[in-house]
């Protein structure tokens, strides 16, 4: 009884661990890799873009340039010849299981960050410390280990490395899959996917509006990271591209919120 006891206390601080450390590189991703610098939707003060900066080299060990130049080329070529990563050309489940496989495949491309992250060029810091992925990620399992001891800490890496991937994957998979589309694009919104990715399962919205700070337009959606944006907003660590942080699609551009995927247009130009 004193193992398993044992056994199970480890492995609940693990998952606990594991979903806040998930929280965080998501909140990373979301507010920093994709609206902040994917699409320019806000402005994040030094301190609070250095802090983010080491967040997401730490808890994801992705380096900024390339997910923004993967993510940019998605939206200009959405689930048409030239998506990386597009469910409609490769099927879901292959994007699923796949995608970090899909986003390695793009970035051999030399030309691809030049293209489509010129805006986001290499300072020392890159040089010195965030382009070194292993290094990031090596320093987040370290202090871990440190925190909660070699087996917590190692099960909690575990874990988080399977959850962030998986949800993140979930984005790009799923939501160009199933889910709704209030808007005439070929993403679709999923909520439950957008509590777990802090608002990037509401996806039609994003493609329907992708310089928008905010990713919930309809009563019932929930975008999990605005309260934190706002807060940062009102103590100016944040400044906004549209008034208030949201831009909502012109009226012309909905399809109809209560039809169900199958019966709605798809606009793939």
């Amino acid at each position: 009884m004193p193992v398993m006891a044992a056994f199970l206390f480890a492995s609940l601080t693990a998952l606990l661990v594991a979903a806040a450390v998930t929280t965080a590189a998501n909140l990373a991703t979301t507010v920093y890799l994709h609206r902040c610098l994917s699409h320019r939707a806000l402005v994040l003060r030094a301190p609070l873009r250095f802090a983010f900066r080491v967040l997401t080299w730490v808890t994801t060990g992705i380096r900024p340039r390339q997910w923004m130049a993967v993510h940019r080329k998605h939206h200009a070529f959405t689930d048409v010849d030239g998506d990386p990563h597009s469910p409609v050309l490769l099927g879901w489940r292959t994007v699923q299981l796949h995608n970090v496989g899909l986003y390695r495949r793009a970035l051999r491309d030399p030309e691809l960050v030049r293209r489509y992250a010129r805006d986001l060029p290499a300072d020392s810091w890159d040089r010195l410390l965030f382009d070194h992925a292993l290094v990031g990620l090596g320093a987040g399992v370290t202090l871990l280990v440190v925190v909660f001891g070699w087996v917590i800490g190692l099960l909690a890496a575990g874990i988080h490395t399977v959850m962030y991937l998986q949800g993140n994957a979930a984005v790009n998979a799923l939501g160009h899959h199933f889910g709704r589309r209030p808007y005439e694009n070929s993403a679709t919104n999923l909520q439950w996917l957008a509590l777990l990715t802090m608002g990037e399962g509401l996806h039609n919205n994003h493609h329907a509006a992708p310089t928008s700070a905010k990713l919930a337009f309809h009563a019932g959606e929930l975008d999990p990271a605005w309260p934190l944006v706002r807060l940062l907003a009102g103590l100016r660590l944040v400044e906004f591209r549209h008034p208030g942080g949201v831009f909502r699609p012109p009226a012309a551009r909905r399809a109809h919120p209560g039809l169900p995927v199958a019966s709605q247009a798809i606009d793939r130009g």
